[in-house]
């Protein structure tokens, strides 16, 4: 005899099944896991926001608008970079770095900020 839950759960089939349309495939999954987890490192978040903020930045002024080394942003910017997300053109000896063409600007001030204010100040210590 099927338990209460199991019950529950088979009479919202039509939830589960409109669920599963909109589910993206889990080779998506893994490619969008993989992402987002370039956003789990505080520079390189903060990277994007700044270059967010205008059109591009060399190393040395994001360094400085961000209060780190040079080396810092330097091994951020390589793996947002050979992620797609910023592109860099060289100008003299200097590299000035741009969000990649297409960047969802929305991803920044819509999703991201939205979380910082809905979730709790415990957050960060998710992890610890």
């Amino acid at each position: 005899m099927p338990t209460t839950s199991t019950r529950h759960r088979l009479g919202e089939r039509s939830a589960v099944e409109a669920a599963r349309r909109q589910l993206i495939d889990l080779d998506e999954a893994d490619r969008l896991a993989e992402l987002l987890a370039l956003l789990a490192d505080a520079t390189r978040t903060r990277i994007l926001f700044a270059l967010g903020a205008v059109d591009e930045l060399c190393v040395g002024d994001l360094a400085a608008t961000l209060v780190v080394s040079e080396d810092a942003v330097g091994y951020a910017l390589k793996v947002l970079r050979m992620a797609g997300l910023v592109r860099g053109r060289k100008e003299g000896r200097s590299v000035c770095y741009r969000l990649a063409e297409g960047f969802p600007h929305e991803i920044l001030e819509h999703c991201l900020r939205d979380l910082l204010r809905i979730s709790p100040e415990a957050a960060p210590r998710i992890g610890s």
